[in-house]
């Protein structure tokens, strides 16, 4: 006797009907697809902000992949590229870009000022509720676009590229990573790839942080500290096919600076006195040790002191923790005084 399968049997399997709503992807995560077999998702438009300066081999490949990712969604979009001063032809070419093309907008600057200066821009002249970043050199995939689209539609609000496999130069794959790992040590972040160019973002994750400097690399720390639910994705890196990087050593230890600056300014900003009081308690208690030390070395000993470089480095040890003491009193002052509610991150309100 064979076995025939049973169509209503099948119609009423939730399973079987799932399969014909979705699409599945080998790393098992799910689209909605509208009747044109298109991903969809639930923001109303995407904006792709790129930054760039020197890069006038790789736009033309770099729009044409954009927009062959962009084709596989059902949203509408926007091209933002922002021009940090490039002194060759990429201000020429994306002005061609824009005259025939209306949905691939610039803004040029007249010298270079950085890719935090670029970003910040971006952010303010979008006008996407979802924005997507990502660097011109080719090597991060537009066609991992509609995959951070996807973990924002899950409900959280950056998600973050991670770079598994990079071709870098050893240098800079190396100290990307004692980089990352220091940020996460400090921060309480836990992704593994900060510097990542290619980041999804909801709206008011842009519209919420302010960045200058080098803390374009710092995004995700300063959206942790406001609230923000953050995640990370594998996405693909290719190799450099035009031009060369702009990593140089002095970029590291700017980085480094950075990375403290941001540590004062979301751990401490409300509260200075929980770092300068730690900081003049420790030193002052030390340096209290140390000249109560030598006091019970002069007034039972007899031992003089007048040679002792202890003695010096006691009463300095004091006085420092005395002025950080100071400093922190000041700060809480002035934190008092300059209380604002702008500074809070509201996500909801009736």
């Amino acid at each position: 006797m064979t076995n025939e399968s049973n169509p209503k049997s099948e119609s009423n399997n939730p399973q079987k009907q799932q399969k014909k709503k979705y699409y599945r992807r080998p790393n098992k995560r799910y689209y909605n697809q509208n009747k044109g077999g298109l991903k969809k998702f639930s923001f109303k438009k995407v904006s792709i902000l790129v930054p760039l300066y020197n890069e006038e081999e790789s736009l033309n490949p770099l729009i044409s992949e954009i927009r062959n990712a962009l084709k596989k969604i059902d949203i509408n979009y926007e091209i933002m590229l922002i021009d940090d001063g490039s002194t060759d032809k990429s201000l020429e070419i994306i002005k061609e870009f824009g005259r025939t093309d209306n949905k691939i907008k610039y803004i040029s600057f007249r010298k270079n000022y950085g890719k935090s200066a670029a970003l910040q821009l971006g952010f303010k002249h979008v006008s996407g509720d979802a924005v997507i970043t990502m660097d011109a050199d080719l090597q991060d995939d537009p066609a991992e676009i509609p995959n951070l689209l996807a973990k924002l539609d899950e409900g959280y609000d950056l998600v973050s590229g991670w770079k598994k496999i990079r071709h870098d130069p050893f240098i800079k794959k190396h100290s990307s990573k004692f980089f990352n790992y220091m940020t996460r040590l400090m921060s309480g972040i836990k992704i593994h790839d900060f510097n990542c160019g290619l980041k999804g973002y909801r709206k008011e994750v842009v519209r919420s942080v302010d960045i200058y400097g080098e803390l374009h690399r710092y995004v995700p720390v300063l959206a942790g500290w406001q609230g923000f639910k953050i995640t990370e994705i594998v996405v693909k890196h290719h190799p450099r096919k035009y031009g060369k990087t702009k990593f140089g050593i002095s970029r590291f230890f700017k980085g480094f600076v950075d990375l403290l600056t941001v540590i004062f300014t979301t751990r401490y900003i409300r509260r200075p006195m929980h770092l300068f009081g730690f900081m003049g308690a420790t030193a002052f208690f030390v340096g209290f040790v140390i000249s109560a030390y030598l006091s019970y070395e002069w007034w039972i000993n007899g031992t003089p002191l007048y040679n002792r470089p202890l003695l010096a480095l006691g009463g300095l040890l004091i006085v420092v923790g005395v002025q950080f003491f100071a400093v922190g009193l000041l700060g809480e002052f002035m934190v008092h005084n300059s209380h604002d509610d702008s500074e809070y991150s509201i996500k909801e309100q009736k």
